[in-house]
């Protein structure tokens, strides 16, 4: 069974959450577990160059949306609550992040090596970024730091492949795919197809894993799967990221008539209406007995002031009078 941890390594129930599952499958002696990490941004602003923390928590306007975190105690104590659970669960015996870090980089580096070293590597080297920012206080934003962390966890190819940009298309996709799977919070396990958000209790996670490992998920094609979560991030209102997610069928599937219709309704919601023209005539030449494509084209030809989109909003309306 594999368990993917959806987190972010500068949110610290990130590192908390992975100390409560390693207690989780301590012992275990259900199904055969794979654990792998997945790449998640609660902080997508943070500028390239990372910031002391101090600085930033005397901003008023940062107060207040750290306040949101816990409403019932300031950020100060917030923290210091934090760190008591942190300690409770063998991390320290120093604690506490000092930069306002981005952590793309730190997320390419774990990503590639997944695909190098399979889940071990990526593991050390997940372990060691998280030590790096919560305890060692460094600057996961320097590659310097990123370079010591991945030759410390045996991936002697990491800096190099960080050097040259690898690793930034994949992120980006399994960051969209989080999205699509309706990740919202770090850390969140998934397991198949479940998923359990929150650095829980080792007994709640063990409870968890135990309920995926009873009710295994049905395996669906990966193009299939590709396509449902473009499908759902079109419905979340992301029209480019569903794109970002169907290119790789439009490449090799470009027949499809669903990845056709797909890519002809983000290119719509995205405002790209000669794309989505392009391919919605094409779709209707194929299949003119398609009302919603050509309804779809009639809305994108008025889009664009066209004369011709009467006849196809008219033809679309007979055919299914819902789209009238």
């Amino acid at each position: 069974m594999r368990i993917e941890i959806w987190a972010d390594v500068v949110c610290a129930w990130a590192y908390i959450g992975k100390r409560r599952l390693e207690k989780a499958l301590t012992g275990w002696d259900g199904a055969p577990v794979e654990v792998v990490w997945r790449p998640f941004r609660i902080d997508p602003t943070a500028p390239p160059r990372a910031t002391p923390l101090e600085e930033l928590y005397r901003d008023p306007m940062v107060d207040d949306a750290l306040r949101a975190c816990a409403p019932h105690l300031t950020p100060a104590q917030n923290r210091v609550r934090v760190s008591a659970v942190a300690a409770a669960e063998g991390l320290g015996p120093r604690w506490g992040a000092a930069w306002r870090a981005d952590s793309g980089d730190a997320h390419r580096l774990i990503a590639l090596a997944g695909e190098t070293g399979g889940a071990p590597l990526q593991d050390a080297v997940a372990e060691r970024v998280l030590k790096a920012h919560w305890i060692d206080a460094a600057d996961i934003g320097d590659p310097a730091v990123l370079a010591a962390v991945a030759r410390d966890a045996g991936f002697v190819e990491g800096p190099a492949l960080l050097a040259t940009g690898a690793g930034r298309d994949l992120v980006a996709e399994r960051l969209l795919t989080g999205k699509a799977r309706g990740v919202r919070t770090s850390p969140t396990l998934v397991a198949h197809g479940r998923a359990l958000a929150g650095a829980q209790p080792p007994e709640a996670i063990r409870g968890f894993l135990a309920d995926a490992a009873a009710h295994p998920s049905r395996p669906v094609p990966a193009e299939v799967e590709r396509l449902r979560l473009a499908e759902s991030l079109l419905t979340a209102r992301d029209p480019l990221g569903a794109l970002t997610l169907l290119r790789p069928l439009l490449d090799e599937h470009g027949d499809d008539r669903g990845v056709r219709l797909l890519a002809a309704r983000a290119y719509y919601a995205s405002a790209q209406l000669n794309r989505a023209r392009a391919t919605l005539e094409r779709l209707v030449a194929d299949h003119p007995d398609d009302s919603y494509a050509r309804h779809l084209l009639g809305r994108t030809l008025h889009r664009q002031n066209d004369a011709g989109a009467a006849r196809h909003l008219t033809l679309a309306a007979a055919m299914t009078p819902a789209l009238g």
